[in-house]
C-alpha cells in the first residue's frame, strides 16, 4: 500500500458549504454572503471552462487518447452532471475550504465508470490495515465513508504532509462577521434615518387617555403628507421638541479596506470581479489563481483514473484553457503568424476568433515563403 510508511494520525476537516447563492458556515448557520459569491465566480466559471483531454506521449510526440470510458469521463462524470458542472463543484469547494473531493465509482472490473462531487461539511481520516479512508458528514446529514484511492482530492496550503488542506473557516468567519456587522448596521441606520422623532412635553398633569389623544392629534395635524404648508400649531400646555437619531454608519474608508481584505483573501481585485480587465491584468489573474489549480487537476485525474501500468505507457489527464479567449483583437490577429509557420492549425485560430471550424483546417499549414532550418531548396541551396 502507498501508505505503509504513513503515521496513523487522525485528522479531522470542517468544510464550508456552498449551495446556490447561499454561504454555509461550519457552525450550521445560513450566511448569505453577495460578497463571497462575487469574489469566486470568476475563479469558479474560469476552472469550469477547462477542457479535460486524455493524451498518450510517445518518441513520435503526443497524441490525443481514444479510449471510449475516459472520454464519457471527462464530458458526462455521471448522469446528472456535465464535466463542466463537476469542475465548477471542485473549485468553489477548493477557494473556499482549501479542499474538494470527487468520488470514483469503479465497476467490478476495476475501470472507472462515474465520478460524483462529494458534498463534504466534514471530513475524518481513519486507517483500516494501513489503507486511509475518509468518513464525511455529508450536508443532507448523512454518512458516508469512502477509500482514499478512490477520491480524487484537490487541495491548497498543505503542511507537514497532512492530509487536508488548511480550512479557511476562521479567517473567513472574522472577515464575514466584519461584512455582516457592517451591513447591518447601514441597514438599521437608513431605517432609523426614515423616520421623525418628536418627544412631547406635556406642561400640565393630563391622564394617559389624554396624552394619547393629544399625541395623535400632533401626529395627524404635523405629519400628515396632506401638510403641504410644514407648519403645525400647538397650545401653551404642551412644548414639541424633535430628536435627531444618531446612528453610527461606518465611513466610506473602513469599508473599503474590509473589502480589499476579503479581495486580498480570495486572491481577486475590484477588475475581475467586475469585469473590467484588460489582457495583461486577466493574464496575471490566471497565472496565480487558475494554472496553479490546472496543474493539480490534471496530476489527481490522472493518478485515480489510470493505474500505475497505464500511467508508465504515458496515459495523462491534462486540462487546457482557452484562456486566449481573454485576449485583445490586436492580440489575436498577431496569432495568423502562428498559423503561417504551422504552429497553430486554421481552426485552432478561428476557435480562438469565436468562428466555426471549415474543412481541412485541422492540418497544419505554412508558408511558402518559409521552410525548416538548413532545409536545401531545389537548386541545392541552403
Amino acid at each position: 500500500s502507498r501508505f505503509l510508511n504513513r503515521s496513523p494520525t487522525k485528522q479531522t476537516l470542517r468544510m464550508v458549504e456552498m449551495n446556490g447563492d447561499s454561504f454555509y458556515m461550519w457552525n450550521g448557520d445560513i450566511y448569505k454572503s453577495d460578497f463571497v459569491v462575487s469574489c469566486i465566480r470568476p475563479y469558479v466559471n474560469a476552472i469550469g471552462k477547462l477542457t479535460p483531454k486524455h493524451i498518450q506521449k510517445s518518441s513520435t510526440g503526443v497524441k490525443s487518447g481514444e479510449w471510449p470510458f475516459i472520454r464519457k469521463l471527462l464530458d458526462n462524470p455521471n448522469p446528472y452532471v456535465t464535466g463542466q458542472d463537476l469542475q465548477e463543484c471542485i473549485a468553489s469547494s477548493l477557494k473556499l475550504n482549501n479542499n474538494a473531493f470527487v468520488r470514483v465509482i469503479r465497476n467490478p472490473d476495476g475501470i472507472p465508470c462515474e465520478l460524483t462531487y462529494v458534498p463534504a461539511v466534514l471530513a475524518e481520516t481513519f486507517y483500516v490495515n494501513q489503507e486511509l479512508y475518509i468518513k464525511f458528514n455529508l450536508a443532507n446529514g448523512k454518512f458516508e465513508t469512502i477509500k482514499y484511492d478512490d477520491l480524487i482530492h484537490i487541495k491548497n496550503l498543505s503542511k507537514n504532509g497532512e492530509i487536508f488542506g488548511q480550512s479557511n473557516a476562521t479567517a473567513l468567519n472574522n472577515l464575514l462577521s466584519v461584512i455582516s456587522m457592517t451591513d447591518q448596521g447601514i441597514v438599521k441606520a437608513i431605517k432609523n434615518g426614515g423616520a421623525i422623532r418628536w418627544l412631547l412635553k406635556f406642561l400640565t398633569t393630563m391622564r394617559k387617555e389624554d396624552i394619547k389623544q393629544k399625541t395623535d392629534d400632533f401626529v395627524e395635524s404635523f405629519m400628515d403628507v396632506k401638510n403641504s404648508t410644514g407648519a403645525a400649531g400647538i397650545d401653551n400646555k404642551m412644548e414639541a421638541q424633535q430628536v435627531t437619531p444618531n446612528d453610527y454608519v461606518p465611513n466610506a474608508g473602513n469599508i473599503e479596506k474590509v473589502i480589499q481584505r476579503l479581495y486580498s483573501f480570495f486572491g481577486t481585485n475590484e477588475k475581475i470581479v467586475q469585469s473590467k480587465y484588460s489582457e495583461d491584468e486577466w493574464n496575471a489573474y490566471y497565472e496565480s489563481e487558475i494554472e496553479p489549480v490546472v496543474m493539480k487537476l490534471s496530476n489527481a485525474y490522472t493518478n485515480r483514473l489510470f493505474t500505475e501500468g497505464q500511467q508508465r505507457f504515458n496515459n495523462k489527464i491534462v486540462f487546457e484553457s482557452a484562456s486566449l479567449q481573454y485576449a485583445s483583437m490586436s492580440t489575436k490577429l498577431q496569432l495568423l503568424q502562428m498559423v503561417d509557420r504551422g504552429a497553430m492549425t486554421p481552426n485552432e485560430w478561428r476557435e480562438v476568433l469565436n468562428l466555426p471550424p471549415i474543412e481541412g483546417g485541422d492540418k497544419p499549414i505554412r508558408r511558402l515563403d518559409t521552410a525548416v532550418v538548413g532545409k536545401k531548396d531545389e537548386d541545392g541551396k541552403n
